[in-house]
């Protein structure tokens, strides 16, 4: 039985923050069961940030890190940049075609959030607004994705995907679409230190990537029961933020955590305490792989791309660009020629210059692989990103031609 499809994604806001990680964790558990495609939905952002771009690259590379540090596997996976992939524009424009205005303007969330950008002093009445759900129905369907985590809030969403895909297929005269199905998860909803929305604008988020001292400075300055003024005071764990999150992380704990607070047993100090640990402890392996990402290696960006080779050829979907022609060091070096990095980058190709040539020369590398390590800037982020919008590149390709063929467009 062959694997479904999924295609799910996130603006890039860039460092993400621990309410996100039961969402990653999800989409990690569905790497062995799909095939995932995980897209940073750059041209989304635009819908609503069209004149503040300056930190959309890292925004990106922040939210990317995070997303590698949780699990997410860029070789069972395609990890791509949205803009990168110019189908999804392509699909869009064709959907827009035939989709009616009324509707994209039943979407729930279309008004409410009209109203919430202008109290932000912010007017967002743009087409492109309008149509993002149409761009959403685009990025999954680009895919034949058949599946589509979600929580509930993005049920109607998915609705108008079904219903872009079956006009489609009945103008057309086609079964090109699926009717991609929702897939529920409940991720519980954490709160910020000060009781309100976790949210970065907030100041009251914990990062998934905070250091030791960080986590300690948020947690501490959660807010709790207000009424409990000193140690041997009854506590209410019902009004304490702290309590929130033993709910969420401690939860085994909860019973004796409720008695012990509402019995004057142990004080706040010490529930504080016992959240650091237990935050501490679940945030200390996800930094380790963070730190693994950053600071990658040559050897890193060879073994990842080695390890892409394998999986893909296992898989039935790996393209070469060797043609069988001699290969000879001047294609390499011709290629480091036209490198215009910074010093910083110049000087780093020099120094493994030699080993990619290497690679080169015994067939490790192909020049399709060279190109994307020089163009990568010698960074594993970076590579990652290239090499997973090849991938998403060729499924999305594939499906326009398919569209086009649907719709007589073949000149």
């Amino acid at each position: 039985m062959s694997k479904g499809t999924i295609l799910s994604g996130m603006r890039p806001t860039g460092r993400l923050h621990i309410g996100h990680l039961s969402v990653l964790e999800n989409w990690a558990r569905l790497q062995d069961e799909y095939r995932c495609y995980f897209m940073i939905a750059d041209l989304h952002s635009l819908t609503t940030k069209f004149d503040d771009t300056a930190e959309l690259p890292n925004d990106t590379r922040q939210m990317v890190l995070d997303w590698l540090s949780v699990g997410i596997d860029p070789v069972k996976s395609a990890v791509f940049v949205q803009s990168a992939v110019r189908e999804h524009a392509e699909l869009h424009l064709y959907f827009s075609m035939n989709t009616p205005l009324s509707w994209l303007e039943r979407c729930p969330t279309y008004k409410d959030q009209l109203v919430q950008f202008e109290k932000q002093g912010k007017d967002i009445t743009t087409y492109g607004f309008l149509g993002y759900p149409l761009l959403q129905a685009a990025d999954i369907l680009i895919y034949l994705a058949d599946t589509v985590p979600v929580g509930e809030d993005q049920l109607p969403h998915i609705e108008l995907t079904r219903e872009v895909a079956r006009r489609f297929n009945f103008l057309y005269k086609t079964d090109l679409f699926p009717e991609p199905q929702a897939l529920l998860g409940r991720f519980p909803l954490v709160p910020g230190v000060d009781g309100r929305k976790m949210s970065k604008s907030y100041g009251n988020d914990i990062a998934i990537s905070a250091s030791t001292d960080e986590v300690k400075k948020r947690v501490n300055a959660m807010i709790t029961d207000p009424e409990r003024v000193r140690r041997e005071d009854p506590g209410h764990p019902e009004v304490c933020i702290v309590h929130k999150y033993q709910e969420i992380y401690n939860n085994e704990m909860l019973e004796y955590v409720q008695k012990a607070c509402r019995g004057a047993e142990r004080g706040c100090v010490a529930c504080k305490k016992e959240l650091l640990e237990i935050v501490e402890e679940m945030l200390a392996p996800i930094r380790e792989r963070r730190a693994r990402y950053e600071k990658s290696s040559y050897e890193d960006l060879r073994q990842y791309i080695l390890n892409a080779r394998e999986y893909l050829s296992g898989q039935g979907s790996l393209q070469s660009d060797d043609n069988g022609t001699e290969r000879v060091p001047e294609a390499v070096v011709d290629r480091f020629k036209k490198f215009t990095g910074t010093r910083r980058e110049k000087n780093y190709l020099r120094e493994i210059g030699q080993y990619i040539i290497d690679d080169y020369m015994a067939g490790v590398f192909d020049e399709n692989d060279v190109c994307d390590v020089v163009d990568a800037k010698m960074d594993l982020v970076n590579l990652i990103l290239i090499k997973g919008s090849q991938r998403a590149r060729l499924t999305a390709r594939n499906t326009i031609k398919k569209v086009r063929d649907a719709m007589n467009l073949r000149y």
